[in-house]
């Protein structure tokens, strides 16, 4: 869904600063939206009890935002290769948006866990989510920048030895890494290998927004165009679930469905929810957030500080919520866009 070119110029420099990936002209509203949506599911489920224990809402939650996360990379790195194969740009682009905050964080946080020297190079590395798992109670959630990284490597290196038309592998790699996790019964797991399909479903989103001509691409653009997302919607909550079983090996698909059904459709409440300004303003800063957010509990604002659930819930967490949106503002509008910034410079004289 193409946006007026006023509004599509203001909201992709948003979208830039937030996905680490600069948006095509035709920017796409929605995404925000959904970006904005993930971030707080991913922060309520580290941060609140989501109800009873043995419900597995918590879980649910983290596994629901980030699979939104992946489907929106996918889709948008992917896009961004068909308009442009040059690699050399895209990945000094990539590097020069995840590395600086992602580093910062590294070298705050593997000190304060007293982290063994072998996580350092791991994590700084970008394969610490690999067996034996060099991750810690503040470097857990690197497992999925792990996987972005991961798969920006191999994209690249598919697109530099085959150029565009290798990105037409990404349909069949994905089916591949689904039937590996069939195959090895992995449901939800933090090793790339049974995860990147996650990502690769919103890659091959990005191959059907640009089909052009192609019996199949007209087949599932039509059905995008058509499909009540709200129907969808309902199997990806489902397949977020642990409670779900083997349902949960369709769930990068349900999700990579969803998102782009609002690709097609702006006319519903749907859309309507997903261009709220808030929504923008979090997708604006959730990288930072992302990132940002497991060292905020610490010293007294750590959970474990004490057993009071009402000042835990009351004060801890309220607090810790402002300080995280203050850095996280801070970051984005400052550090990350002075790199970004200088990221473009480079891939520009690179030209």
């Amino acid at each position: 869904m193409n946006i007026e070119e006023a509004n599509g110029v203001k909201l992709g420099k948003l979208a830039e600063i937030s996905a680490g990936v600069e948006p095509p002209k035709d920017y796409f509203l929605a995404l925000d939206g959904w970006r904005g949506i993930a971030i707080i599911c991913v922060l309520l489920a580290h941060w609140f009890p989501l109800g009873p224990a043995s419900w597995q809402l918590n879980s649910w939650a983290g596994v629901l935002g980030m699979s939104l996360f992946f489907a929106l990379s996918g889709f948008l790195i992917t896009n961004l290769l068909i308009k442009n194969d040059n690699i050399h740009n895209f990945l000094i682009r990539r590097l020069f948006r995840i590395l600086p905050l992602a580093y910062l964080y590294l070298a705050i946080a593997l000190p304060l866990m007293a982290a063994p020297k072998e996580a350092y190079l791991a994590n700084f590395l970008f394969y610490a989510n690999w067996p034996p798992f060099f991750l810690g109670y503040k470097n857990e959630h690197f497992w999925s920048l792990c996987v972005e990284v991961e798969f920006y490597l191999s994209i690249a290196l598919i697109v530099f030895f085959l150029r565009k038309r290798g990105l037409l592998l990404i349909p069949l790699l994905g089916l591949f890494f689904t039937g590996l996790r069939i195959l090895n019964g992995k449901e939800v797991s933090i090793e790339t290998l049974y995860r990147v399909d996650e990502i690769l479903s919103g890659a091959c989103l990005a191959l059907i927004y640009n089909s052009q001509n192609n019996s199949w691409g007209t087949y599932w653009q039509n059905f995008l165009k058509t499909v009540n997302p709200y129907i969808l919607i309902v199997p990806l909550f489902i397949s977020c679930h642990e409670a779900s079983g083997s349902f949960n090996y369709l769930r990068p698909y349900f999700a990579a469905l969803l998102v782009g059904s609002t690709l097609y459709q702006n006319q519903n409440r749907l859309f309507s929810l997903l261009s709220q300004p808030l929504l923008k303003y979090i997708a604006t800063i959730s990288f930072a957030l992302y990132i940002i957010h497991p060292i905020i509990a610490y010293g007294w604002l750590d959970p474990s500080y004490t057993d009071s659930k009402v000042f835990k819930y009351a004060v801890q967490r309220p607090i810790s919520i402002l300080i995280l949106f203050i850095l996280a503002h801070c970051s984005t509008f400052y550090y990350e866009k002075y790199w970004i910034s200088w990221g473009k410079k480079i891939s520009r004289s690179k030209k």
